[in-house]
């Protein structure tokens, strides 16, 4: 535990703001390819062809062979799944119903949801200023989903499993910083790629049934696995080793920007007003639960 409280207060480095800028900017995009995929492919198959070529990327990046203590094991398994295999399945459900830009904001609220569950499960502790944060970034939270809300049962349905992919994110960045400094970035995601590939095959496979092809969603697809799986996990793990899980969250300060960019520009996507107020609103929030070193 001291391990991950001295990470949380560590001085930002210039290769730290490298990599928050490089996986940011990598996952904004992620939910334009995620669109272009869906074009062509079911849900099931977009997350195992995304979660495949993550693996692929990952392990034939040439790195020293790490020999995962049995102990640990159980703790790879479970980032297996709340890292990757349940997120990465519920985005391309979620975007059946909501668009790219709209998805890319609701995941604003991670560091929001990263200091919750930090202190309600980990037990990490948490300044006042951060608590308000928390009730700042849901407010925000509500006012990004209230117009999906109000509108018809798919769209809510859409938006609630976006909360709930990145609620596991939250969940996940806790246990990738102690096991990232124990063994490194990419031994770590990549063995935790082959527990989500196992997982979601069943689902890709059952999509095959369903879906058609395409050259368009099919690069789209290779791009969302090799860079938004493969290379921006392996960014995202390493800055969570060297930062702490707190301050590894604010990737999201920039997902939305990207998203909300690519969404309105390539794919018109329509934003609400509620939905940009209830942005600000969540990034206020995630800011405040970065203040807690400051005041330290």
């Amino acid at each position: 535990m001291a391990e991950t409280v001295d990470a949380e207060h560590s001085k930002f480095q210039l290769l730290d703001w490298g990599l928050l800028l490089g996986a940011a900017g990598i996952w904004g995009a992620s939910f334009f390819f995620i669109d272009i995929g869906l074009e062509a492919f079911e849900p099931g198959l977009v997350t195992f062809f995304r979660i495949t070529f993550g693996c692929i990327v990952l392990w034939l990046i040439p790195t020293k062979s790490t020999h995962i203590a049995p102990e640990d094991r159980k703790k790879v398994l479970l980032l297996g799944v709340t890292w990757i295999a349940f997120p990465l399945t519920m985005f391309p459900i979620a975007q059946q119903w909501i668009n790219s830009s709209l998805t890319g904001m609701l995941n604003s609220a991670m560091p929001v949801f990263t200091v919750l569950i930090g202190l309600a499960v980990f037990k990490i502790p948490t300044a006042s200023i951060q608590l308000i944060g928390v009730i700042t970034g849901l407010g925000g939270l509500f006012l990004i989903g209230l117009p999906e809300v109000t509108t018809d049962g798919t769209n809510a349905l859409g938006v609630l499993l976006v909360i709930l992919a990145v609620l596991s994110y939250s969940v996940a960045v806790h246990i990738a910083g102690p096991l990232q400094r124990e063994y490194g970035a990419i031994p770590v995601v990549r063995n935790a790629l082959l527990v989500a590939v196992v997982l979601s095959t069943p689902y890709g496979v059952v999509g095959i049934t369903d879906s058609g092809f395409a050259w368009g969603p099919m690069i789209a697809c290779i791009a969302l696995g090799a860079g938004g799986t493969g290379i921006a996990f392996a960014l995202a793990a390493e800055l969570n080793g060297r930062v702490g899980a707190v301050r590894t969250s604010i990737v999201t300060y920039l997902i939305p920007i990207v998203a909300v960019f690519l969404g309105v520009v390539f794919r018109d996507d329509t934003i609400t007003l509620w939905a940009i107020l209830g942005t600000i609103v969540v990034l206020l929030g995630a800011f405040l639960t970065t203040l807690m070193e400051s005041s330290s």
